[in-house]
């Protein structure tokens, strides 16, 4: 007898919970619907501990609630961070639990809602980046990555926020998962001249874009092919645990990522590049050389090449620019890095000439050293109005075109390209 008390005992403290769930989750809803969206929350914390004994509806209904709750907290700058993240959870339990049960009563409304978040919280992190704040933006960038995570690349773009902060082990935690799903962000990048701003817009789908060129609003369609992201994934990777004094880890690192990745030239690049900083040269002329005979033509490779050999060898550099310009004539970046290269030596050049004074032996020097500065702008001078042809618009290149112009005495071209300037 005694047994059968205990189970009836044991029924009666269930039914009593349940009641007491029902209970709470109509009070919240009832605190939320008045605008105390505080009180809500309070409510259902109390009720948390009950929902695993539930059914499945009072499941979906405390997780509606809960949701409902939090986003009504962030839209009053409640913690609004934190409470969106935590709402979007509490709709994708929700939509677990509708999803077992075969039901689908708030689905939908969910689905709207964590779609609302996701917007809300990637234009938030775009506002934060905007304004520098990289950690923040890094936390809310993988915020939207939680939300859905076959979307890498805001996982990507949330790690190159975390690196802009300084924020290293973040960075790294997000590099390895990059590296984990084997992310490479390659793909194919839209473009069509607007014929109302006469300017070059962006489209996500290649349809999108087609459709608006065939709508007569734009011209021009041009794909452009979206590298790999790998070498530069690997590249941060390396750098951090470097940076950390784990130095071997970061070469197996980029040995394992090659070996999974054979065909990724960037990987063997970022390896090279990380032999370069730890001053092994011969290993770095290795992997150079390893890659040059894969792609003797490839005029990005011949000119990320000489980015990393500028670092060491300035005559080297300028090799690998020209040739990509050869196979490439409207590089336009490297014409610019070409005159970088030519610009670079007149630095020293400008330190000797500050620290002369009037002697005749100086003056002598002065002037040696004014034909010095004078060769280095000739020879610059067609890179700059090459890459000045190229992007009349870069107003970088037409202020540095500008100053050579004035160093030369070129007066009429110096007028000329400060009218076309607007200036």
């Amino acid at each position: 007898m005694k047994s059968k008390y205990v189970i009836l005992a044991s029924a009666l403290l269930i039914s009593v919970s349940t009641f007491a769930q029902k209970d709470q989750i109509k009070a919240a809803e009832k605190a939320l619907k008045s605008g105390n969206s505080a009180e809500a929350k309070g409510i259902l914390q109390q009720a948390e501990s009950l929902i695993p004994n539930a059914t499945d509806s009072e499941k979906a209904q405390y997780f509606f609630v809960k949701g409902n709750t939090l986003l009504d907290l962030a839209t009053k700058n409640i913690d609004a961070s934190k409470n969106q993240s935590d709402a979007a959870k509490a709709y994708q339990d929700l939509l677990a639990v509708e999803k077992a049960s075969g039901k689908s009563k708030y689905t939908s409304q969910a689905q709207t809602a964590i779609s609302d978040i996701k917007n809300k919280l990637l234009n938030s992190a775009i506002e934060e980046g905007t304004k520098k704040n990289y950690s923040e933006a890094a936390k809310k960038l993988y915020a939207v990555y939680e939300l859905d995570k076959t979307d890498l690349e805001k996982l990507y773009y949330a790690a190159s926020y975390a690196v802009n902060g300084q924020d290293w082990d973040t960075a790294l935690a997000y590099y390895l998962e990059l590296k984990k799903q084997n992310y490479s962000g390659e793909g194919m990048a839209y473009y069509a001249k607007s014929l109302v701003s006469d300017k070059e817009d962006y489209f996500g789908t290649k349809a999108e874009r087609d459709r608006m060129v065939s709508l007569k609003s734009h011209s021009n369609p041009r794909d452009e092919k979206i590298p790999s992201k790998r070498g530069e994934i690997y590249k941060n990777i390396a750098l951090i645990l470097v940076q950390n004094g784990k130095t071997d880890e970061a070469k197996k690192a980029l040995a394992e990522a090659r070996i999974a990745n054979p065909d990724d030239t960037s990987l063997t690049l970022t390896e090279a590049d990380l032999y370069l900083k730890l001053e092994d040269f011969p290993t770095y002329k290795r992997l150079i050389s390893e890659v040059l005979a894969k792609s003797p033509n490839d005029a990005d490779l011949l000119f990320n090449l000489g980015v990393i050999s500028a670092k060491t060898d300035v005559v080297e550099a300028e090799k690998y620019y020209k040739r990509s310009i050869e196979i490439k004539p409207d590089y336009i970046n490297a014409y610019l890095n070409l005159a970088i290269l030519k610009l670079d030596g007149e630095k020293k050049i400008i330190t000797e000439m500050n620290k002369l004074g009037t002697s005749e032996k100086d003056t002598k020097r002065y002037e040696v050293l004014k034909n010095q500065r004078e060769a280095i702008f000739l020879a610059t001078l067609p890179y700059l109005e090459k890459a000045n042809e190229l992007d009349s618009k870069n107003e970088d290149v037409a202020t540095t075109l500008l100053n050579v112009y004035g160093a030369l005495e070129m007066t009429d071209k110096k007028i000329a390209l400060k009218a076309k300037m607007g200036k």
